[in-house]
């Protein structure tokens, strides 16, 4: 058994959406430091040119701006990728929203825009990917990783009710598509991230000490955290993982 290389990435290319900010950039990072060609997406195109170039001081790193929310962006991210490679090793669907509001106030509009992002762009994505993560399985399988969240395994106070339907169906989705994917040699695997400072955690971000002694860790997640869940998934070490959520949070879940 040669462990030397269970982790390595060299040589593989990963699209990571939502890669500008947060979880995402945490996950990028870590598959540059790796040896993974890294390709990060972002609706707003100006802070994603501006991470791609940040991180590029640490490897291989590209922008592609596209807004994922509909099909049709989807697939114009799909085209923007093949422009630059001809095949896909490592898929994170990371992108996603969120939305608060009172039950009785609840709009429409807070829930199909998150349930869209959350949960079906991943699958049409996916769907759009899967000729190209198909011909990179080769002498390795190929990965998917969706982000889901603790909120779709536990339930918190806050009134986010189609964020936490939008991440429990996340979750279920990743077995139905690791069990059909598997015969393609693609693995489809999840990380259920817990409190992590972003733009979307705000909480996490800006009352990090308050929050602390909620989780029994003592601290919230760091960029190491997850980019090792990534990476684990992502490297040979995961190929046997496949239709399982991998919660990074913790011990948030067991403590509600």
């Amino acid at each position: 058994m040669d462990t030397t290389q269970l982790f390595s990435l060299k040589g593989r290319t990963a699209l990571i959406t939502g890669g500008s900010r947060g979880i995402g950039r945490m996950i990028a990072e870590g598959f540059l430091a790796q040896g993974a060609r890294v390709y990060i997406s972002a609706r707003k195109a100006a802070a994603c040119d501006q991470t791609a170039k940040e991180l590029a001081a640490f490897g291989h790193c590209v922008s592609l701006p596209a807004d994922v929310s509909t099909v049709e962006g989807a697939h114009a991210l799909v085209a923007a990728y093949a422009k630059h490679e001809g095949s896909l090793d490592i898929l994170v669907n990371n992108a996603g929203a969120a939305w608060g509001a009172p039950y009785d106030e609840f709009p429409e509009s807070g829930w199909d825009k998150v349930v869209d992002l959350n949960l079906k762009t991943p699958f049409f994505l996916t769907q759009a990917l899967t000729p190209m993560l198909r011909k990179a399985a080769t002498d390795h399988l190929a990965k998917v990783i969706n982000i889901a969240s603790i909120d779709g395994i536990s339930v918190n106070p806050q009134e986010t009710y189609s964020y936490a339907a939008s991440k429990a169906g996340l979750i279920q989705l990743t077995r139905r598509m690791a069990l059909r994917l598997a015969q393609d040699r693609i693995a489809v695997s999840a990380i259920a991230p817990g409190a992590f400072a972003s733009d979307m955690n705000r909480v996490a971000r800006d009352h990090g000490d308050e929050i602390k002694g909620g989780i029994p860790a003592g601290r919230i997640g760091e960029p190491e955290d997850m980019a090792g869940a990534a990476i684990y998934l992502a490297s040979r070490a995961g190929d046997y993982v496949m239709g399982s959520t991998l919660i990074v949070d913790g011990g948030v879940t067991h403590a509600r």
